[in-house]
């Protein structure tokens, strides 16, 4: 069961998904539960980052009409492998600091695994890493290690109070896509305060207050990739069967 304040971030997400469609070769669908068990692990790894192995459902593809919906003018239908399939689940694989994260532990590449799994653990299709208390944006390490990656790379920032060892950290660039929350609030009179303090997204199970959350997916070619967050019946969250489009 996704949590109500998350559920309502990955449907303004989607619209921004939708909006932005032809800035992209590719999408990637995956579920909210899938999403919401990434910043929990996200979290509960603190002060470290984290690498996820994600597997696709071969039995799974997308849904003919949502693939259309976000499809932009051009389309690369063999841009990476799994494309096409929504995401089954996900398996974290290290932790560590951002050197060492990418990485993988010795019981992931032993001589018993290692010819079905290949680098980087080869039998996880996408890979994702945490930026704790920084944007989600590649850095040189993460354009590395997505060479070995034949789907495709995702980073996933996050921040967060208390933040512990970890201020936050904003001092670089790219192009970054917030999930936002799609309530309108009425501009009011407030305190210097209160305009200077962050708003609370939602807060999660570790009791950390969440005030932004950050995705990406890329190619290992450099292109971007577009994310699409779906229910457990492959329709995008904010959609509306009946007219086969996102809800405004």
């Amino acid at each position: 069961m996704v949590e109500a304040w998350l559920e309502d971030l990955m449907t303004s997400y989607n619209r921004d998904s939708h909006a932005q469609r032809a800035g992209y070769l590719a999408q990637v669908h995956m579920p909210g539960e899938v999403f919401q068990s990434l910043v929990w692990w996200a979290l509960q790894a603190l002060p470290d980052e984290i690498l996820v192995g994600i597997d696709i459902d071969a039995e799974r593809p997308h849904r003919d009409e949502v693939n259309a919906y976000f499809e932009g003018d051009e389309v690369h239908s063999r841009l990476f492998q799994g494309q096409g399939y929504v995401i089954k689940e996900a398996h974290i694989v290290n932790r560590g600091d951002s050197y060492s994260v990418h990485h993988l532990p010795e019981d992931w590449t032993d001589d018993m695994f290692s010819a079905d799994r290949g680098s980087r653990a080869g039998r996880f299709t996408h890979w994702l890493h945490t930026h704790p208390n920084a944007p989600a944006i590649p850095s040189g390490a993460d354009a590395d290690a997505a060479q070995e990656t034949q789907g495709i790379d995702m980073i996933l920032g996050l921040r967060f109070s208390p933040e512990g060892p970890l201020p936050w950290f904003d001092d670089v660039e790219g192009t970054r896509r917030t999930l936002k929350s799609s309530e309108e609030k009425k501009p009011r009179k407030r305190s210097f305060f209160a305009r200077h303090a962050l708003p609370v997204l939602g807060r999660a199970p570790s009791g950390h207050a969440i005030h932004e959350i950050q995705l990406i997916g890329f190619h290992k070619s450099g292109v971007g990739v577009n994310i699409v967050f779906v229910d457990g019946e492959g329709y995008p969250f904010g959609w509306d069967r009946a007219s086969a489009q996102l809800v405004v």
